[in-house]
């Protein structure tokens, strides 16, 4: 028999029992439509996590900040240190280990690293808009963050412009509807903070563009150039007749080839008590989690899938005892052993293509849907989020990996049925 006739007569001999192979189906189904729900899921999630680190800042950006050592005894967590009153490294924001111009200079210093730029914490007291009124401002944004930004219209402010993002949610403030973001563009904000006098000031800036928030966070809060955030930080620290020592709360170093020099760079900065990070070791324990849970539920899919496994070899057994007659007349008409362990074997991969199909189809309907309807929903405000993405291979890989748990679950039954006698076969009854 032809591959091709071997496949027909296996896939009709399956469905002579159309309730029995229907519930067997069923159980590979479940197993199936769980692995391809769980993958993509998987998938989505980290493509929008690896949008987001290559969206946030240039590859080859290095964030740097104190390391643990220095910020020790701010935490509590290590051995109590005199007290120096030369010594600025507690005079941080957020209970961290601040850096300072000594530390700049030292971290340009280090080798593969082409530039430095120190970041200042800024904090605003209110945005007032043209119309004159004033709104409280939570917080403003690092301009690093403009690097990784959905914008909904506009552009990311240039570095050295008085320049400002503002998020989407900012756009009623101006009298604006979603639709009409472009119209905010161009606009004059002034942004009051108070100096060390106590005293209040403000600035001018112009708005470049209109941010969705992103799941990261990025693009919730206004966003200034980085020339903008320096200003801001001078007016901050002034109006006192006093010489205060420059605090950064982190620097952005540019490494020269990032992919060749980043571990010998870390290296360096951690002997001299700084901790580099890139955005990829930021969100690498949020991908590692997300792997973490999809393998777990990609088990339970594969458990799901050997009980199944158990269900065809009892469909085939069953089978097999019910065609004895039939497999002793086969083989007296000269059918080989091989031909009926390929026959019966072959029963066993149909059902697995059956169930495999069905249930990879139904888990890309489910997962597309349900991406449409959350993204489109509930989560419409997190922009360019991807909950489910269909991976062609990984369909592949699924659909081959259940037909190979079929076709070992078939090797039983059709084993037994290749090893009857033809003669004891023909006379059972």
């Amino acid at each position: 028999m032809r591959s091709f006739d071997v496949a027909r007569t296996a896939l009709g001999n399956s469905l002579r029992s159309k309730l029995r192979t229907f519930l067997t189906v069923i159980a590979i189904v479940v197993g199936a439509f769980t692995l391809t729900l769980t993958s993509g899921l998987g998938a989505g999630i980290n493509n929008y996590v690896g949008q987001i680190v290559d969206g946030v800042g240039d590859p080859n950006q290095m964030y740097v900040m104190a390391s643990q050592q220095q910020s020790d005894s701010l935490a509590g967590s290590g051995e109590p240190v005199e007290y120096d009153p030369q010594d600025t490294s507690g005079n941080g924001e957020f209970g961290m280990a601040a850096l300072t111009d000594e530390d700049i200079e030292a971290i340009a210093e280090i080798d593969n690293v082409d530039e430095v730029n120190p970041m200042v914490f800024v904090s605003a007291d209110y945005l007032e808009v043209p119309d004159g009124t004033q709104y409280a401002v939570d917080q403003l944004g690092f301009p690093s963050d403009t690097n990784g930004m959905e914008l909904l219209a506009g552009q990311v402010p240039q570095e050295d412009a008085q320049e400002i993002v503002v998020p989407d949610t900012w756009l009623g403030t101006f009298g604006l509807e979603e639709d009409e973001a472009d119209r905010a563009i161009g606009k004059t904000i002034r942004i009051g903070v108070t100096d060390m006098a106590q005293q209040g000031r403000t600035v001018e800036a112009e708005v470049s563009g209109v941010s969705e928030q992103m799941l990261s966070g990025v693009g919730s809060s206004p966003t200034p150039s980085q020339a903008l955030n320096n200003e801001l930080y001078e007016v901050q620290s002034s109006g006192l007749d006093v010489e205060t020592q420059n605090t950064y709360v982190q620097a952005v170093a540019v490494v020269s080839d990032m992919e060749s020099n980043e571990q010998q760079v870390k290296e360096d900065l951690l002997a001299q008590e700084f901790l580099g990070t890139t955005v990829e070791d930021q969100l690498g324990m949020i991908q590692g989690i997300i792997n973490a849970v999809t393998w777990v539920l990609n088990g339970f899919a594969v458990i799901a899938l050997l009980a199944a496994s158990f269900g065809i070899v009892n469909t085939l057994l069953m089978s097999v005892q019910e065609r004895t007659r039939e497999i002793g007349l086969m083989k007296a008409l000269g059918m080989s052993d091989g031909k009926v362990f390929g026959l019966f074997s072959m029963e066993a991969v149909m059902i697995g293509v059956m169930g495999s199909v069905i249930g990879v189809g139904l888990g890309i309907g489910v997962g597309v849907a349900g991406n449409a309807a959350l993204v489109g929903g509930p989560l419409s405000d997190v922009a360019g989020l991807t909950l489910f993405s269909v991976r062609p291979l990984s369909l592949l890989a699924i659909v081959a990996l259940i037909i190979a748990i079929a076709f070992l679950a078939g090797t039983l039954p059709a084993r037994r049925a290749a090893r009857k006698d033809p003669i004891d076969a023909l006379r059972y009854e």
